[in-house]
């Protein structure tokens, strides 16, 4: 497992020392009015005052942002009621910087459920963003917390579409371990070690001639979870053979596509083994919530529908399919995790995964990669 870590800049408590700039004086037609007489010189001294008041206004801006938001974090990250009422306070009174679905997913990790449930969901009177509430609702189910009690996402909420129970491939998630300083988290692509089924050396040289079929639609759908997490670089392909094929074809089968991420010849390594769904899963979710190592990733909640959105482009389903037709069909597919060395993939470790998966009917073969870079 590759392990990370990312400190925050750390925030003395001083007070801002930041020059604060007069205000300019500007009336509106003044400078054309000054440019109409000539007087060129005087408008670009009022312009170059102005750039000077913007960029002092940008960094106090960002001054004030920074440490806002470490106040924010200092209370979800303090266990108790007391702590979590204030910061309520704070949500329902002010505008803040940091995105509810970060807040949702720091809340689950330090918090205990119950105070959750009486701090933050639905209190009487109360503002509370709807989307906090929807994001902390799939934090705390990903976590195992059991959810009888607690008001689902809305039906107008996207992530109402998920499933209202964590199913037992979601097992096993990874989550970030966050402090007010910084925080730590890997991302386990790493190949299983059961199920290989490397074809043997020297493969076959010539290229198969299947050709891909994906839709700028499908390409999307199955991409979902490492594009979310901004990873640096993720591509899908469709393949349809004329006539079905059978699961023990597909190791053999894989390094001859004309996909670049399998263009390793007769000898290079290529990896490949057949798993189970949760070993497909737990990577598109890593991929998603996690992110890159320059993206910071969607959070829990919204790495869970984007996995699951990967998985329904990868299974096959139809667009509009709901959530039980996607797992119908994600159960009854043929799954396959591979590596290669490539040109394709960086091959670091925590930063590479190909997926392959293979439709119930054996006539359809989807195939995700992405790579990840320093």
């Amino acid at each position: 497992m590759d392990v990370r870590s990312t400190p925050d800049q750390q925030r003395r408590s001083c007070p801002i020392r930041v020059k604060i700039m007069e205000d300019i004086p500007f009336a509106w037609g003044e400078p054309e009015r000054r440019a109409a007489e000539g007087d060129v010189a005087s408008v670009r001294e009022l312009g170059a005052r102005l750039a000077d008041g913007y960029e002092d206004a940008t960094r106090r801006a960002r001054t004030y942002q920074e440490q806002l938001a470490r106040v924010v974090r200092v209370l979800a990250l303090t266990p108790g009621r007391e702590s979590l009422v204030e910061l309520m306070r704070l949500v329902d009174e002010k505008r803040l910087p940091s995105h509810p679905r970060e807040l949702a997913s720091l809340l689950a990790e330090h918090q205990r459920p119950a105070d959750l449930a009486a701090a933050v969901f639905r209190r009487p009177g109360a503002g509370t963003p709807y989307e906090l509430e929807a994001c902390l609702f799939q934090e705390l189910l990903l976590r195992g917390v059991d959810m009888h009690g607690f008001p689902p996402p809305p039906a107008s909420h996207p992530l109402s579409w998920l499933p209202g129970r964590l199913r037992d491939f979601e097992s096993g998630a990874e989550f970030p371990r966050r402090s007010v300083n910084g925080s730590a988290y890997g991302i386990g692509t790493e190949m299983p070690t059961e199920g290989r089924v490397d074809p043997p050396v020297p493969r076959a040289a010539e290229r198969s001639a299947l050709r891909n079929s994906v839709t700028a639609e499908v390409h999307e759908a199955i991409i979902a979870a490492p594009e979310s997490g901004e990873w640096g670089n993720a591509d899908a392909w469709v393949f349809q053979p004329d006539e079905a094929l059978a699961p023990e074809q597909v190791p053999a089968l894989l390094p001859t596509l004309p996909m670049p991420c399998t263009d390793v010849g007769p000898t290079g390594r290529f990896e490949v083994a057949r798993t189970p769904l949760g070993d497909v899963w737990r990577p598109l979710f890593a991929s998603a919530s996690i992110g890159g190592i320059y993206g910071g990733g969607v959070c829990g909640a919204w790495g869970r529908m984007w996995a699951w959105r990967s998985m329904a482009g990868l299974a096959g389903a139809a667009p509009g399919a709901d959530a039980e037709e996607v797992e119908r069909l994600a159960r009854a597919t043929t799954w396959f995790r591979f590596e290669a060395d490539s040109g394709w993939f960086h091959n670091e470790v925590g930063a590479d995964f190909g997926i392959a998966a293979l439709s119930p009917d054996h006539r359809r073969l989807a195939v995700l990669t992405a790579t990840d870079t320093d």
